[in-house]
């Protein structure tokens, strides 16, 4: 499908791990970046300096997912002995070149540890402001069921749109 990306419509997290849906997420999920390692090269041959990244190698991942109250949805990601294992499935809207709005699928698997637990704060009539951060060693991110990234820095996978970068390494090692 070709268009114009335009928004979210819709999303819902999900724990495999324990009960299926998370349904006290709060409105956003920030997604992790990406933020490639590298090593400054410099010498004969290089005019100045150039930072070359080393593929497959990133900076740590964290997910921020938030929660409307602190519960035991939010209390199950914490447990330092097992990675959590989230899905989040969403509904990307997209305008047509002759401005009709079509749908495409978004999903995103995650898995890690959790860094941080905010418990939020407490205030009548309204949510606590609760959340976990994760620190993710697995990330796969796929639109209309064609795979875009997936990162596997236990296994030493590196994918971009279904092509493992890392194979030949893994190979040599």
């Amino acid at each position: 499908m070709t268009g114009i990306p335009s928004k979210i419509h819709s999303y819902n997290v999900y724990d495999d791990n324990h009960s299926g849906r998370l349904y006290g997420t709060g409105e956003e999920c920030t997604l992790p970046d990406f933020e490639a390692l590298s090593e400054t090269l410099s010498g004969a041959g290089i005019l100045g300096e150039l930072d070359d990244p080393a593929p497959g190698h990133f900076g740590n991942m964290q997910m921020e997912i938030p929660f409307r109250l602190l519960d035991g949805e939010a209390v199950d990601l914490v447990d330092p002995t097992s990675a959590a294992r989230l899905t989040l499935r969403g509904a990307q809207q997209v305008l047509t070149a002759e401005g009709d709005t079509e749908f495409r699928s978004m999903r995103v698997v995650v898995r890690g540890k959790c860094a941080t637990l905010k418990t939020g704060t407490v205030k009548a009539a309204a949510a606590m402001g609760s959340g976990v951060t994760l620190n993710l060693s697995y990330i796969k991110i796929e639109v209309n069921d064609e795979e875009l990234v997936e990162l596997d820095k236990l296994n030493s996978v590196f994918k971009l749109h279904g092509k493992d970068v890392l194979q030949k390494v893994r190979e040599m090692i």
